[in-house]
């Protein structure tokens, strides 16, 4: 991941925000190794902490600025993981939905 220097010109903010939380009562997506997150403008990031000590990104989506965006960067608020690993992660402000599928 690059630092956070790299992002502090996209406009915006920058750090980590929201995870997906893997709710017992739900059909969402469940890993005992893997964490997804959004970072604001740094997107959406997926981790393997399969070594607790040496955590590895293994995934990244920072798509670029929404076209009516008055940042100038994208604002990922939100993830939701359903039991398909379909990813759905939403722009704050306007860059709407964003529906991935997990390839790792």
């Amino acid at each position: 991941m690059p630092s956070p220097d790299a992002y502090a010109s996209r406009g915006g903010r920058f750090g980590a925000h929201n995870i997906h939380e893997k709710h017992a009562r739900t059909n969402s997506w469940k890993s005992e190794t893997m964490v997804i997150g959004t970072f604001f403008n740094g997107g959406l990031r997926a981790y393997d902490i399969s070594n607790a000590y040496a955590p590895k990104e293994v995934g990244t989506f920072v798509p670029p600025a929404p076209r009516m965006s008055k940042l100038n960067s994208i604002q990922l608020n939100d993830v939701f993981v359903d039991e398909r690993g379909i990813v759905y992660t939403v722009d704050r402000f306007s860059g709407g939905l964003y529906i991935l599928e997990m390839d790792f």
